[in-house]
């Protein structure tokens, strides 16, 4: 209590008027007169408060826990592991482990790193990601774009730091972007990666396949000589000059790619041939990797075996037995600086490759993740990996992809797969050393290939919003000739301008009332004589003797919304304008909004009084009026503006410029009707906090001017609803009038409802059933009677309009007004 009387004094020192929104309400409560509460019970809307939001933000002990238990998925779960789960996840973890083998070496060369540290990186990332995983389906590790970026970083670095060995600075930017994407999911910001469209990510995919792959071109061939890492178009024109110098490693690469599709093509057309056995087939492609891997070592071994100081084509030679590279990573400020400038877009392609993938996958298996417990775990990921040598790890396209067809459980299979590559990094070493490098790049063009966009996806792009093909080629473009980090860039920032244009120029929609009916077949729906009763099912009745006939929709006048262009719209009334917004209302289109809104009025409309200026010098520059000796353009065909409706259907925010450019139109209309004013009418407001802002700026209330009595005629209307719900009177009197067997299932219905309602009131069942009949007949205002100008739809919101001009035509000329329609 001191402290509200210390903030009043306070608010009297300081000149701050607390009540000025209530200023009006003995008036506007007169006007209320008319409603009786022996109709309806009343209803005065609260405004929300600062102290009732910050109770709703800020979590409780409850929100902690939850939260707590959040952070580690696998509590809800492991509880209930069985049998058949496991048999599930022993499959797929086995088959993942087949595959991620020899892609983690391969993509551990694309990150200019010995292939053991692909292992490494195999191994962390699908042992701790199953502790935080909301997916089921993802396989973190290295994968290819994000092994490309971590190249290129450090070719650079070997330049300019040539001390700091590479797996130090590859350590330490998986720990930093760790902690940075860590972060992000501990405060659950992970709707941040909703801010990155699909365009941007299908031309980031296909941009970077398209340079992985091209890079890999000479390393298939057995040719050198270049920078592979330079722009695509370079490294494909050199790699076209270089044909000449061809080794014999393309006789490897290229049947080793050639193997690869030959397989995956020959198991699609048996699996369409024989559908029994897709199952089998499925697993024959997806081990096609490790297959053609240990062909081509085999083959190898067998070239170079009396060879191996000088071998006949490039091989792996020694790879390490064991972790080793484990240590605790090394991190400075000096190192730091080495990838600072290529921090951002590796961030930003761990989130958007891992949030991309597990988002598909979930919605296809049919579960929900959650984004910010996704950012979690491969921040965690990528924290602890590099104590065990491994390098910057997310989630990998195609290996999820196998793991879902392969019929994976729950994520314990990332545990089997662990096993599987901790095996091989134990016990099949000296077998690696005879891998050919030509099939680890074969290995990854065709793992790549399949991130390119295909042309019907570019194709369906164009049908759902043309604008966006142009950024998708734009990205693809930027990033063959120039780097994936610019492509990246890129398609960001232009999709970005274009949502930003769109919101800027959104234009609103001037309505108009069309009377309607529903067909079914040569029936009307909601006719009293003809009701459409489904005599089968009366459960699935078109309508019934409550609904009307006949309603009233509000279209576009011009018909911009591909409305038919026959129909007939009717202009509300005359002098009423119904304007709808179409992107929100907010600073950056308020202005373009309400510039639409006061052209069209003003073209539309007459001045209320043509001798508003008593003398040509009291007119604006800019309204400097017709020349002297001819009169003022009249148009008395028009009406004078009398009200404007805002359609606030898609408004669910509003802020300081759009309230106040509000409140600069209606200032300028209530200059344009002088003597008079224009009422605002909103309608279908979805936020308590827009309508308090509204309030503020003193809409919500009818203007009374001073010295003015026209309180007198405002008559309000208002929107009701019967208490009762489906157990209304109406309902009842249709029940008893249909037959036996569907009075019996809606009665039933009823009692249903009645029973929930009286567990929310405290009440018993059966006092409610003794009371049904007479707590239907009660009614309750929608909408506080506090702020009349607040609608629950567009028809009440013209109704009230209409109900208004009119009264205060007749009070101006002296008539009795009419009385309002409830």
């Amino acid at each position: 209590m001191s402290a509200t009387k210390i903030g009043h004094g306070l608010a009297k020192v300081l000149g701050i008027k607390l009540e000025y929104r209530n200023e009006l309400d003995d008036e506007i409560r007169r006007g209320e007169s008319v409603f009786s509460t022996n109709t309806a019970d009343t209803y005065v809307e609260e405004e929300p408060t600062s102290a009732e939001w910050i109770r709703e933000t800020l979590p409780s002990g409850h929100d902690l826990a939850v939260y707590a238990r959040s952070l580690f998925p696998f509590t809800h779960w492991i509880g209930r592991y069985n049998l058949q789960w496991l048999a599930g996840d022993l499959v797929a973890g086995i088959t993942i482990g087949a595959v991620v083998v020899p892609q983690g070496m391969a993509y551990a060369t694309l990150a200019d790193l010995p292939v053991q540290y692909g292992l490494y990186t195999s191994f962390m990332g699908v042992l701790i990601y199953w502790f935080f995983a909301t997916s089921k389906d993802i396989t973190i590790g290295p994968v290819a774009v994000v092994s490309t970026l971590v190249g290129k970083i450090l070719v650079k670095a070997a330049k300019t730091h040539p001390t700091v060995p590479g797996p130090v600075i590859a350590s330490a930017m998986a720990v930093i972007a760790g902690c940075i994407i860590f972060f992000i999911g501990l405060i659950r910001m992970g709707w941040i990666v909703d801010l990155i469209p699909l365009v941007s990510i299908s031309a980031f995919m296909t941009g970077s396949a398209l340079n992985i792959a091209v890079g890999q071109l000479p390393t298939l061939m057995g040719i050198t000589g270049f920078d592979t890492r330079a722009a695509t178009y370079l490294v494909f024109i050199n790699w076209l000059k270089g044909l000449p110098r061809t080794k014999l490693d393309a006789a490897i690469g290229l049947t080793a790619l050639f193997l690869l599709y030959a397989i995956r093509s020959a198991c699609k057309f048996a699996a369409k041939k024989y559908p029994t056995q897709r199952k089998l087939i499925f697993f024959i492609s997806t081990l096609r990797t490790a297959f053609v891997i240990l062909l081509y070592t085999l083959v190898s071994w067998l070239v170079n075996r009396h060879h191996r100081k000088k071998p006949l084509f490039k091989i792996l030679s020694t790879v390490p037995r064991g972790f080793t590279a484990a240590k605790v990573p090394t991190i400075d400020i000096s190192i730091i600086k080495i990838f600072t400038s290529d921090l951002p877009v590796l961030v930003i392609v761990l989130l958007i490759e891992h949030i991309a993938i597990s988002k598909s996958f979930g919605r296809v298996n049919n579960y929900v993740i959650n984004p910010s417990q996704e950012l979690v775990a491969i921040g965690i990921t990528n924290i602890l990996g590099p104590f065990l040598g491994a390098y910057p790890a997310t989630g990998s396209f195609s290996r999820t992809a196998i793991k879902a067809k392969a019929g994976v459980r729950t994520p314990f299979a990332g545990v089997i797969t662990a096993v599987v590559v901790l095996l091989a990094i134990y016990a099949l070493t000296a077998v690696f050393f005879y891998i050919p490098s030509a099939a680890l790049s074969a290995v990854i063009i065709h793992a790549v290939g399949d991130l390119i966009t295909a042309p019907n996806t570019v194709y369906q792009f164009w049908r759902v919003s043309p604008l966006e093909v142009p950024i998708f080629f734009a990205g693809v473009l930027v990033t063959v000739f120039s780097s994936i980090e610019n492509g990246i860039y890129t398609t960001i920032c232009v999709s970005f301008a274009l949502l930003v244009f769109r919101i800027i120029k959104a234009k609103g929609r001037f309505l108009g009332k069309v009377k309607v009916h529903s067909v079914v077949g040569d029936s009307l729906i909601g006719s009293e004589s003809t009701p459409f009763i489904n005599s089968n099912n009366p459960a699935k009745s078109g309508g019934s003797h409550e609904d009307v006939a006949v309603r009233n929709i509000f279209l576009p006048i011009d018909h911009g919304d591909g409305s038919n262009p026959d129909v007939e719209v009717a202009t509300p009334y005359p002098g009423v304008f119904i304007y709808r917004f179409s992107e929100g209302f907010n600073y950056p289109n308020a202005n373009h909004y309400l510039d639409q809104l006061t052209a069209h009025i003003f073209a539309n409309t007459r001045r209320t009084n043509l001798d508003h200026y008593g003398r040509p010098g009291d007119r604006p520059w800019n309204d400097p009026g017709p020349r002297r000796g001819k009169a003022a353009d009249d148009h008395p065909e028009r009406p004078t503006l009398k009200a404007v409706i805002l359609d606030f259907s898609s408004v669910n925010n509003v802020d300081i410029t759009s309230v106040q450019t509000l409140i600069d139109v209606r200032n300028q209309l209530d200059r344009y009707t002088s003597p008079s004013v224009v009422d605002f009418h909103f309608a279908s407001i979805n936020n308590r906090w827009t309508k308090r802002a509204l309030v503020a700026a003193g809409f919500g209330y009818p203007t009374i001017l001073p010295g003015d009595n026209s309180v007198h005629r405002w008559k309000p209307i208002f929107s009701v609803a019967e208490i009762g719900g489906s157990d209304s009177a109406a309902q009842a009197a249709e029940i008893n009038a249909n037959e036996k067997d569907f009075r019996k299932s809606r009665t039933n219905e009823r009692d249903a409802d009645t029973i929930s309602a009286g567990k929310d009131s405290e009440l018993s069942s059966s006092d409610l059933k003794s009371s049904a009949i007479k707590t239907s007949s009660r009614a309750a205002v929608v909408n506080g009677l506090n702020r009349p100008l607040f609608h629950i739809d567009l028809t009440s919101a013209l109704q009230s309009a209409i109900a208004n001009v009119e009264a205060r035509a007749d009070f101006e000329t002296g008539l009795p007004a009419p009385t309002a329609t409830v």
